[in-house]
């Protein structure tokens, strides 16, 4: 069955509408930079039968792969890493857009000097490496460092919940570089890419659709799934873990619970 759904979450017969699912991906579709789960992958299948389904994550391709697995581009109608700035469809890559175009050499320059000091500024528990990343289309920043393992991710989220690591790094390097947006994902790091250039960059490639419905589980404001979850091309659904999205997707489009469950 097809059901036209709005924000308030009222429903309404539509038969034969096109939908498209689109997932974020770390606290939507898997935990925190871990691996896809079997129950959520069974769960995917299933949606298959009924509607499109995309992903779009913050992260470039090659952990996508990691996370979601190697046929990502090919199990989901779109895949979206880097917010879009790397864009497939049916497994061909139809969209890839560089930062080092949208900027000059000597603002990137200035910007990675300024990121960096303020992690070598920062007197936080523990530090470790890879405290910067240059993808295609953003910049990733991480006080702790993106080699951390996952119970230092976890002792870190939980510091910067309490001493705002994150949020006063992003204060202070927006009113130095405010041409930049900056975005707290996850649990270590925020990302910072031109104005535009957040999740919502990928919808131009969703056409066609009578309802794009988004599952993201950063959706307050400043988090990284805010402005496609308030999008008027969306019908945004907040979710709290994986588990919260398998139970969403039952009382939306009546796929099976696991029998776990």
């Amino acid at each position: 069955a097809n059901f036209a759904w709005s924000k308030e979450n009222t429903m309404a017969e539509a038969p034969k509408k096109r939908i498209l699912c689109l997932f974020d991906v770390d606290g939507t579709l898997t935990p925190a930079r871990k691996t896809v789960g079997p129950e959520m992958l069974a769960v995917l299948e299933e949606l298959k039968t009924k509607c499109d389904i995309a992903v779009v994550g913050g992260s470039d391709l090659g952990k996508q792969r990691e996370q979601l697995g190697q046929d990502v581009t090919h199990r989901f109608l779109y895949s979206f890493s880097e917010n879009g700035l790397v864009a497939y469809k049916n497994g061909e890559k139809i969209h890839e857009r560089s930062l080092k175009t949208a900027f000059s050499e000597d603002r990137l320059k200035a910007f990675i000097h300024a990121a960096l000091q303020l992690v070598i500024e920062n007197d936080i528990p523990v530090k470790r490496g890879n405290f910067l990343e240059f993808r295609t289309g953003m910049i990733n920043v991480s006080p702790v460092g993106r080699n951390c393992s996952y119970e230092e991710r976890e002792a870190f989220n939980r510091y910067d919940l309490e001493h705002h690591v994150r949020p006063q790094m992003v204060a202070k390097l927006r009113a130095d570089f405010p041409e930049f947006n900056y975005v707290i994902g996850g649990q270590i790091s925020f990302d910072v890419f031109p104005h535009g250039w957040d999740k919502t960059y990928c919808l131009q490639f969703c056409t066609g659709y009578d309802e794009i419905h988004f599952f993201g589980d950063k959706t307050h404001e400043g988090g990284n799934d805010y402005e496609i979850y308030e999008d008027s091309r969306t019908v945004g659904h907040s979710v709290t873990a994986p588990e919260d999205t398998i139970q969403q997707l039952h009382e939306l489009f009546g796929t099976a619970l696991p029998a776990s469950r």
